[in-house]
């Protein structure tokens, strides 16, 4: 039987991120996809113009129809969007053995806060627990432990470590917000620090890039890979999804990543 990965995070209208990135990520790795939606947004490659929540009695519908039917062996946590939202999700998953990539999605790429600072402590205390691995940015990092975004390497390994005090299993740290010709990600877990590098590609086209990283890891996870092979090629498919944005040519803003890159032809 196909593996499934459950995605439980907002939609975006223009495709790029959210759930569409999600499902699309799990369909490119070769993994069934389902989808539990905690927000709607009304959103481009350039902007976010309008967020509507999903009630919590529709989470939780949302999550009961899938659990009930689906033999769910990983998932991903995305955009949930408010302390109630939060609450809700983490009940819904307490005593669930199921791997977990938590993305933890605070400001959309156009700049667009997407978690309101009053929900950080709802993230940290209920759901960071929750999670097999966290996948935060250099800013969500920061914001998650209050401090400024790590600036080298020892930083990022430091913050890391800090950010595993809190309760998940491992931590990824991702580079894409540093500088320099190289971008470095450090996969922080209890027997030590994986380092993953890529040359820092100069294009525009970024937007979706931690949604797709964490499906992809979900995915993995949900084939039966161990951890670090799974963020191993959870890395080398999004370089490559990258680098092939450019032939997309959707939308005037951050344009997204080349999710079927290994898999469309032209023609």
């Amino acid at each position: 039987m196909v593996p499934i990965a459950l995605t439980i995070a907002g939609s975006d209208s223009g495709g790029g991120a959210g759930i569409q990135a999600d499902l699309k990520t799990f369909s490119a790795l070769g993994v069934y996809g389902a989808s539990v939606i905690t927000a709607l947004t009304a959103q481009n490659t350039r902007t976010v113009s309008l967020i509507e929540a999903a009630s919590p009695a529709m989470i939780v519908a949302q999550m009961a129809a899938v659990f009930d039917d689906l033999d769910v062996r990983a998932i991903k946590l995305g955009m949930l969007g408010g302390a109630k939202a939060i609450a809700t999700v983490a009940g819904g998953l307490a005593g669930r053995a199921t791997p977990l990539v938590l993305d933890p999605v605070m400001v959309a790429k156009s700049g667009d806060r997407l978690l309101p600072q009053e929900a950080l402590a709802a993230m940290r205390n209920l759901v960071l627990p929750l999670a097999t691995v966290l996948t935060p940015n250099l800013p969500e990092a920061a914001d998650l432990l209050g401090c400024a975004p790590a600036s080298s390497e020892p930083e990022m390994a430091r913050q890391g470590q800090a950010l595993r005090a809190l309760g998940p299993q491992a931590v990824l740290m991702k580079g894409g917000h540093g500088t320099g010709e190289t971008c470095v990600d450090l996969l922080i877990t209890a027997d030590g620090i994986l380092r993953l590098t890529a040359p820092r590609l100069a294009t525009r086209n970024t937007h979706g890039t931690g949604c797709t990283l964490s499906a992809a890891i979900a995915a993995g996870l949900a084939q039966g890979r161990a951890l670090s092979d799974a963020v191993t090629r959870a890395h080398r498919y999004l370089q490559g999804a990258i680098a092939a944005a450019e032939s997309l040519g959707v939308g005037a803003g951050h344009g997204p990543v080349h999710h079927f890159h290994a898999v469309w032809s032209d023609g």
